[in-house]
């Protein structure tokens, strides 16, 4: 069954029941915490929720509690920096075990490995004459998983730069005087470990990632589903990703990918995913062998 691009124009603007499957907190680079995500989520009227920080799990326990507390549906959720065929892959895993020994080694391994690339970061900002402090980034962030963000807000809070978009495309993007690339692991590896973990692996946000040319090749690895909607895909972007997924058999999830005011938007409430995908994905994640 095809669907329409009025079908998809409809959904990113129902108000129905709705999720976001796409959210970070202050655990990653997020300036939301649990709670508060749970507290905005209930009011715009959200029923499903699902926590996805950068390389941790360590919000969800507080954000079970807090959508518990709020009557809402509350997805253990993960985002993975991964890699294929040199070009970086993010891999979504929903319904993981947060307790999970072999995830959680991982995520212990990125977690390492994003302070040392902060230190690193910071020392190229000193060879061109920035001299942020380290320390300073590290008390911004006040978590386990930094990144760029945190470096960003450190630099715009010593004037270094005047604002957070200033900050990466000065000093951060690639190709900027102080890029340093992330840890990855093989998109495989993460797509194995989110199935070890008891969950489900999704692609996330295919429309700003550059897989187009092995769109084929990554499905074929594993995916369980592919983020059809997202803050920054188009409604034809949308549309071609929901055909993709349906005509392979693949889930189809959605979210705003809210940082909070890090990024100035998205914030949460800017994709609305339509229940009748969630139920699908809680369908498919009852069946799924243990």
């Amino acid at each position: 069954m095809l669907v329409g691009l009025e079908q998809l124009r409809e959904d990113l603007h129902d108000l129905s029941p709705a999720a976001d499957l796409h959210l970070h907190s202050v655990y990653s680079d997020g300036t939301f915490t649990p709670d508060q995500l749970a507290a905005i989520g209930r009011e715009l009227g959200f029923v499903a929720l699902a926590l996805t920080d950068h390389d941790t799990v360590e919000g969800c326990s507080e954000m079970a509690q807090a959508c518990n507390a709020l009557g809402l549906q509350f997805i253990p959720g993960v985002e993975l920096t991964t890699e294929f065929n040199n070009r970086e892959i993010h891999v979504l895993g929903y319904f993981i075990d947060p307790t999970h020994t072999d995830l959680n080694d991982l995520l212990l391994t990125c977690q390492l490995a994003r302070r040392e690339r902060v230190k690193r970061i910071v020392h190229k900002l000193h060879q061109i004459n920035v001299p942020l402090k380290g320390e300073l980034v590290f008390e911004i962030a006040q978590c386990n998983s930094p990144g760029r963000p945190h470096i960003a807000r450190a630099l715009v809070r010593s004037g270094f730069a005047s604002n957070y978009e200033e900050a990466f495309e000065k000093y951060l993007k690639k190709g900027r005087p102080a890029w340093v690339p992330k840890l990855k692991v093989g998109t495989a590896e993460a797509i194995e470990l989110v199935h070890a973990a008891g969950g489900l692996a999704f692609l996330a946000h295919p429309g700003i990632s550059n897989v187009e040319d092995c769109l084929d090749t990554l499905i074929r690895m594993g995916f369980d589903g592919i983020e059809c909607f997202h803050s920054k895909h188009s409604p034809e972007q949308s549309e071609r990703y929901t055909q993709v997924a349906i005509s392979r058999g693949l889930l189809i999830s959605g979210g705003s990918d809210c940082h909070g005011y890090n990024k100035d938007k998205p914030l949460i409430g800017g994709v609305r995913l339509p229940m009748r995908y969630v139920n699908a994905i809680v369908h498919r994640h009852a069946g799924k062998p243990r």
